[in-house]
């Protein structure tokens, strides 16, 4: 008796300190969330939260939220939220209950641009010579020398109608990630009809995986000062008539910075088993461009993916720099298959007196590449995104 009454008292314990474990830590009691959250804070799914204004997570605080939470933005006032370095985000959705932010307008009404976006800050190294602050009018300083940094977990999540321009070229992105460490955790997450670019990457080495863009407006994934970190089974759709008035939109624009320098650590993503599909249709709207576009001194590696569809071209290299790493084989092309709109067009240097378009061609097709003229529709419909991702037309 005395065996089973002590199994019972540590059955008990056990079954006490799991609940302490769910219950919701320090929630809002306004459903309205402004300004700074200074200390851990729980959104929870039984009530549906506003975004007011920029919402600031601060060094030291970490914000959760449940699985089947919904996060609108205020119309007048659009949100946006921005986990500071040294702060964490929580956001942990499942497949049958994603986290989802949106737009405060009621379906029909919605459009890209109706609230800012999701921006983390990690401290993990950039190539810039002093301390960065992220753009789109937040300001907040990014990076530094711990590539492990762990800004929290972003799982099944859906962000959509996201992407404010604060200032001409300085927007927020529907995700934002400047200086974010490996430790970080990014998986399953979509967004829907950005206003700018889907994913953007400033310097930092997380590596995300089973990412998909879906109809944005400008890039759909780009990096640039210095990120060195590994996407895995990132997804890019375009609708044809939507792309941005101003930029032209690519399923991947990458740059080792916006001069070209040669600061290190080079902008070096690691890209594996992307599949990018432009709009491949004669009506597109005119600025949608080029499937991968490498640019001012930027190293890359793409490997065992498909670019299809674009309407400008596929694979360009547009600096010496660039070229000249691929040629030398620093950068890495293999095993992928490209189909531009035009087929004249799949493999385009701008850089002519280290690569010809011509050498380029058979260059990459020496590596396993191929060419394509047809797509299966399926690749875009891989079975990670079953249960949590939506496709719809824009403003729904």
């Amino acid at each position: 008796m005395k065996k089973l009454s002590l199994f019972l008292v540590i059955i008990g314990l056990f079954a006490c300190k799991k609940q302490d474990i769910d219950v919701p830590i320090n929630v809002p009691t306004d459903k309205t969330i402004t300004g700074n959250i200074t200390t851990t804070t729980t959104l929870t799914s039984d009530k549906e939260w506003t975004l007011k204004g920029y919402v600031y997570v601060k060094e030291g605080a970490t914000l959760i939220i449940q699985p089947g939470t919904i996060i609108k933005s205020d119309i007048a006032e659009k949100g946006a939220l921005c986990i500071e370095r040294g702060a964490k985000i929580i956001a942990e959705g499942t497949a049958t209950n994603p986290i989802i932010f949106t737009s405060g307008k009621i379906a029909g009404e919605k459009s890209p641009g109706d609230w800012g976006g999701i921006v983390i800050l990690g401290k993990a190294k950039t190539n810039r010579s002093s301390e960065p602050t992220i753009e789109g009018g937040i300001g907040r300083p990014f990076g530094g020398n711990d590539d492990g940094d762990n800004s929290g977990i972003l799982k099944y999540v859906r962000i959509e109608y996201a992407g404010v321009a604060a200032l001409p070229n300085s927007e927020i992105n529907a995700l934002t990630l400047g200086g974010v460490g490996s430790g970080t955790v990014i998986e399953n997450v979509q967004t829907i009809y950005a206003n700018d670019d889907a994913f953007e990457f400033f310097g930092g080495t997380v590596s995300p995986k089973n990412l998909y863009a879906f109809a944005t407006a400008d890039d759909d994934f780009d990096f640039d000062f210095g990120y060195t970190g590994t996407v895995t089974n990132g997804i890019a759709k375009r609708d044809p008539l939507f792309v941005d008035n101003g930029d032209a939109g690519n399923g991947v624009e990458c740059d080792n910075d916006g001069v070209g320098s040669l600061a290190q650590p080079f902008t070096h993503p690691k890209l594996i088993g992307m599949v990018l599909v432009g709009p491949n249709n004669q009506t597109a709207l005119a600025n949608h461009n080029l499937g991968l576009r490498f640019r001012r001194a930027t190293q890359f590696t793409v490997k065992n993916s498909v670019i299809y569809g674009w309407m400008k071209g596929g694979l360009s290299l547009e600096s010496n720099e660039t070229a000249q790493a691929v040629k030398d084989g620093v950068s890495i092309f293999e095993n992928n298959s490209v189909g531009a709109f035009n087929p004249s067009l799949n493999f385009i240097s701008k850089a002519t007196t280290i690569l010809t378009n011509d050498q380029l061609k058979t260059l990459v097709l020496g590596k396993g590449n191929k060419e394509i003229d047809v797509i299966i529709p399926e690749l875009a419909m891989p079975t990670w995104i079953n249960g949590w991702t939506k496709f719809p037309s824009k403003g729904q």
